[in-house]
């Protein structure tokens, strides 16, 4: 059992990551300079900003599917050099095999990472985690039989079922409906209290950066972006949406994000 003092000291570590870019006529493109940030044991870390600042880069430098120009990057104590099921991904596309049922589907996934696990264990893993994002019924369905939110969950799921140190989403619901997107807003809280994952999620949407995180990123805008400044959501989980619509600290939360953003948004526009 971790004592307290472990408890406060930084799971993830990203140390003074640059991105440069090398551009076809030899020059070259800085897409993040010196992100220096301390991510919690079980916290949720919303990343925003404006297109071109460099939060999918961050993301795809710490899942490991883009190296960092330079910097360091510790996740529980053990450097980060390249993809690994420590960390598991939800991007906007579900990326479904298609030929494979939702069950298959999560199946996959475990099968590759634990491989030592019996028949019995596995399918038992499997059926839990469909089981967290409520699809039991359509385990022996095909991507096609399912809906869009339906199939985002099971990629959900699929990064979940092998339990990965910090779950990576990049803007996960931005491709759903917006009634979609805020029921699977609030199942992801929910999901994230019960199996305390440590998360990061990348987002446009101020209204998801509050309600799912405990700490707001935001970056200022390309080219070399870093962070700008970081909001503390100090709201007790799990959180409704609709209760919270007057609450005093979600309005001074997203009121300090709008108003970065926008403040960034003019500035770039007048320059």
């Amino acid at each position: 059992m971790e004592t307290i003092e472990e408890m406060k000291k930084p799971y993830l570590q990203l140390e003074g990551i640059n991105k440069v870019f090398k551009l076809p006529n030899g020059g070259e493109y800085v897409a993040l300079k010196e992100i220096n940030l301390d991510i919690y044991k079980n916290e949720v870390v919303a990343i925003i900003g404006h297109s071109g600042c460099g939060k999918s880069t961050i993301l795809n430098i710490v899942a490991g599917l883009q190296d960092q120009s330079s910097g360091n990057m510790i996740l529980d104590k053990k450097e980060i050099t390249g993809p690994g099921p420590d960390r598991g991904v939800v991007f906007q596309n579900h990326s479904l095999l298609p030929w494979l049922t939702v069950f298959q589907n999560v199946e996959m996934a475990v099968k590759k990472v634990m491989p030592d696990l019996t028949k019995k264990e596995r399918e038992e893993r499997v059926n839990t985690f469909l089981e967290y994002v409520n699809l039991t019924h359509a385990a022996q369905k095909y991507p096609g039989e399912i809906s869009g939110g339906m199939k985002q969950r099971v990629g959900i799921a699929r990064a979940l079922s092998i339990r990965p140190k910090v779950l990576l989403m990049d803007e996960p619901f931005g491709a759903l409906d917006s009634l979609t997107r805020a029921n699977l807003q609030e199942h992801l809280g929910r999901i994230q209290q019960s199996l305390e994952n440590t998360v990061i999620i990348i987002t446009h949407d101020v209204d998801e950066a509050v309600l799912l995180s405990d700490r707001i990123i935001m970056m200022t805008n390309g080219p070399a972006a870093t962070i700008g400044e970081i909001v503390e959501v100090n709201l007790p989980k799990p959180r409704n949406r609709l209760a919270l619509q007057d609450n005093p600290e979600y309005i001074r939360c997203k009121e300090a994000v709008l108003a970065f953003l926008y403040q960034k948004y003019s500035k770039e526009e007048v320059e």
